[in-house]
């Protein structure tokens, strides 16, 4: 009787492993010079094939459709041994080298694991393999000609493979920063995991050789590294290229966070000629970022001919009297002159005098909107709510 993982632990990690692939398809056709996201689309679609390949029910209806017992085995060797082929490719392609010696090793790593492959397939067919295993064929051919070198070929070739990229990948994480280092130093578990895959299973061939049945290592101990393997390889590959999407990301929410308060200051003043229409809820932050700062500006345009020169001085005054630095009072007296016009416009009281409005860039609007709530700005809001009142 044969005690394999569920067929349903499969199937999820290869349609999962399939799904990202196809999500990325279009960015991938569409870059067609970023070798780097479609070398990874690949690698995932090899990686689902892997899965789709080793459930017990596949495995089970390969050998039927084709009429020959254990005609998955190969199939299934096979995609084991190109995605740890295809994995050694894509770092030594990732990592910066020399162009000469990216292409010597690309094509030397091509070739060698096109052998083992094709030596996988001649192996199988000199073997023989008549008892149907879905499970625990490398246990139960282990000492069988042919078959025997056929399962030490692809154990030794795939943990070679995951062995050397976990390592480039170790190396390579200490000469990086960013989301890059983070998803170099995932893939290092994620490859000594397949690594401990191939290892039980070279141990459980042994053993046969030696008399003793340690099957359980095979189709219940080997399975449990695969699943993690495949999600860690996933996301440490996943990471550096969403990464800088996330910061960017990241960073329009802290800035929409930021200009809040001063968005609500300028809410309400009127700006002909612009149109303020509500973004939809799916609106990326980004989006959402430059339509605010859109807003922000054009208020800040109306208001400009109200901005009075005076009511800066005396704000600017107000704030060095109270312990502020000079760089952070010329802010608060921009603040401060900022909320005087927006009430003198709001009150028809006309422009001022002396009205000028500086120019401010985008981060100065950070700036602002971080000193609307000091003491100072808070006392030219009420003064100049008294002074509408009063005219």
């Amino acid at each position: 009787m044969e005690h394999g993982p569920n067929n349903l632990a499969f199937y999820i990690c290869g349609f999962l492993l399939l799904l990202i692939g196809l999500v990325k398809l279009p960015a991938a056709i569409g870059r067609q010079r970023d070798m780097l996201l479609r070398a990874a689309v690949l690698l995932l679609v090899i990686g689902s094939t892997v899965f789709f390949f080793a459930a017990p029910d596949s495995i089970a209806l390969i050998n039927d459709l084709s009429g020959v017992p254990n005609f998955a085995a190969p199939l299934a060797y096979t995609a084991l041994t190109a995605f740890s082929g295809a994995s050694l490719l894509l770092i030594i392609n990732w990592r910066p080298a020399r162009p000469e010696q990216t292409r010597r090793a690309s094509r030397i790593c091509i070739a060698v694991f096109c052998v083992v492959i094709l030596a996988i397939h001649v192996l199988f067919w000199l073997g023989d393999a008549p008892v149907e295993q879905r499970t625990l064929f490398d246990g139960y051919y282990a000492s069988t000609p042919y078959i025997r070198e056929m399962i030490l070929l692809y154990l030794l070739a795939q943990g070679a493979a995951t062995l050397t990229t976990s390592i480039l990948c170790w190396r390579w994480s200490r000469e990086v920063t960013g989301s890059l280092r983070a998803g170099l130093l995932i893939l290092v578990p994620a490859y000594l995991l397949h690594v401990v895959y191939d290892g039980l299973k070279l141990v459980a061939v042994v053993a046969r050789w030696n008399g003793h049945r340690w099957d359980f290592l095979i189709d219940q101990v080997a399975p449990l590294a695969a699943a993690p393997s495949a999600v860690l390889v996933v996301t440490g590959f996943a990471l550096p290229l969403a990464g800088p999407r996330v910061t960017l990301t990241f960073h329009a929410v802290r800035q929409l966070q930021e200009l809040t308060p001063l968005w609500k200051e300028l809410q309400a003043v009127p700006t002909p000629g612009s149109v303020r229409t509500a973004l939809p809820w799916w609106s990326a932050p980004a989006v959402r970022l430059t339509a605010r700062m859109t807003a922000i500006f054009d208020a800040l345009l109306s208001i400009a001919p109200y901005c009075d020169t005076e009511a800066r001085e005396r704000a600017f005054e107000a704030a060095v009297r109270s312990g502020e630095s000079p760089a952070r009072a010329e802010t608060t007296a921009d603040a401060a002159m900022i909320v005087a016009a927006v009430q003198r416009k709001q009150s028809d009281i006309g422009p001022g005098e002396a009205s000028a409005c500086p120019t401010w860039g985008t981060h100065d609007l950070v700036r602002l909107s971080g000193t609307l709530d000091s003491p100072i700005v808070r006392q030219f809001r009420q003064n100049g709510a008294a002074e509408s009142r009063s005219t």
